[in-house]
């Protein structure tokens, strides 16, 4: 129950913010260049709150329903308008206003990345060092020349000094569908390209363990099988198991790493798992029976439990701390989000073009799942997680579907070409179409997001 209540809140917040930082794009600039805005609500449904410091200042609105928000601006087509306010409405406007109006929220949403992930990159994040442990005989990765003891340091160019950020590189790198090269260094300390061909990573919807399809194992310190936290309600808890309980073995087979035992228990989902643990200098027996989750394609078990750290000598040599100075971090956080931006393109393109999975949609479920989980990282991975969304809804925003920003620069485009507005019968038409094509993506956006849970 307090995992949901974290991930909630989460969900709420980073929503919040998200819907506030896009709608005062629209809200600020459409003020500055002189329309009156009549209300700046975040929310819809009854309102919650509200405020209004004088009859021509915007009244301002917290509403019941936090998955949006939106601003009123002074419209002819709305209603009727005062003659000697007809100046300040937004269909008075030249079509360059009404265009910056329009694109501002998508442009704040990509701004506000750009500055959440140069918050990312000045604070810093400490990861694990991308060391080659074994590479499978005959794989894709010892085609393309990789050798146990290898550092990776970049993919395709980007520097990757963290697992992490390698992962992320590919899931890029999967979404091209190009040759992937790699640059490391050996085990000499020469630096060294190994090239992976095209296709080689797949869809990572479809096969999240990228690093297990090309034959990699990371070099990562053994972690022993004990637990360190339990969390309440989860089936570890349930089954009786507390930190510091040492699995000896499971079903019979002998655990001599948390790697191992994590694998074992996300291919026996739902499935009772027959643990001997040592505890106190004794040995019990118990039974546990993990929880299924969707990833993917697939079905795994997990039970609610994590490792106990291990002392940080035998960490050190795999912990890497990577930060930015401030002009650094800058210029890499205006990179990273116009790669988002683009990686978001591509993705939508293969989606639609049926060349990726559906699974790579996310639903509000997905997102919240994500929330709670980033939150409970810690700040750079909230950020991190904030930046990603506000980058989609900026993109997503910008696309040519009536309803979305993107639909009223199409009709704002079609306006300068005709030398007149769009009529009122096309516009009405569009906004149907637009209703229609959303509703349809958020449904399938659910069912994947079900069909991902609950199987």
């Amino acid at each position: 129950m307090e995992a949901f209540i974290i991930k909630l809140l989460a969900f709420a917040v980073a929503i919040g913010i998200l819907v506030s930082v896009h709608e005062f794009g629209h809200f600020w600039v459409a003020r500055r260049l002189g329309i009156r805005v009549l209300r700046f609500s975040i929310g819809f449904g009854r309102a919650l709150w509200r405020r209004q410091r004088a009859p021509d200042e915007p009244e301002y609105v917290l509403a019941a329903i936090p998955l949006g928000g939106y601003v009123k601006m002074l419209d002819e087509r709305e209603g009727e308008v005062d003659p000697a306010e007809a100046h300040r409405a937004f269909n008075r406007q030249s079509l360059w206003v009404r265009s910056a109006v329009v694109v501002a929220g998508p442009l704040f949403n990509l701004l506000f990345a750009v500055l959440a992930l140069w918050a990312v990159f000045m604070l810093g994040e400490t990861g694990v060092r991308p060391l080659v442990g074994q590479v499978a005989p005959g794989s894709v990765a010892a085609e393309a020349g990789f050798r146990p003891g290898e550092e990776i340091e970049a993919v395709n160019g980007e520097p990757a000094p963290i697992w992490g950020m390698v992962m992320q590189a590919l899931a890029e790198a999967s979404v091209s569908g190009g040759p992937v090269r790699v640059r490391v260094r050996g085990a000499d300390g020469a630096p060294v390209e190994h090239v992976l061909p095209a296709g080689a990573l797949g869809d990572m919807s479809e096969q999240p363990d990228v690093l297990k399809r090309i034959g990699i194992t990371p070099n990562r310190p053994r972690v022993p099988p004990v637990f360190g936290e339990v969390l309440p309600g989860e089936p570890a808890a349930q089954a009786g198991l507390r930190p510091g309980d040492r699995i000896v073995s499971a079903d019979g087979q002998p655990m001599t790493d948390w790697g191992d035992w994590v694998a074992y228990v996300q291919s026996h989902p739902g499935q009772p798992i027959h643990l001997l643990i040592a505890r106190d200098g004794a040995f019990r027996k118990i039974e546990l029976i993990p929880a299924t989750r969707r990833l993917g394609e697939r079905t795994i078990g997990r039970i609610g439990a994590v490792n106990r750290p291990l002392p940080e000598s035998e960490t050190a040599r795999y912990r890497v701390d990577y930060r930015l100075g401030p002009l650094a971090a800058l210029g890499s956080a205006v990179t990273r989000t116009a790669d988002y931006s683009w990686l978001t393109l591509k993705v939508i393109g293969r989606i639609l073009s049926g060349r990726a999975s559906v699974h790579n949609l996310s639903g509000p479920l997905s997102i919240a799942d994500a929330a709670g989980r980033t939150a409970s990282y810690g700040l750079v991975y909230f950020l991190k997680f904030l930046a990603v969304v506000s980058i989609s809804l900026g993109v997503l925003n910008l696309l040519p579907v009536p309803v979305l920003d993107g639909g009223h620069l199409v009709y704002f485009l079609i306006e300068a070409v005709r030398g007149s507005p769009v009529p009122d019968s096309w516009m009405e038409q569009g906004q149907r179409i637009g209703i229609i094509l959303l509703a349809a993506l958020m449904g399938l956006a659910f069912y994947v997001d079900i069909s991902r849970y609950f199987g």
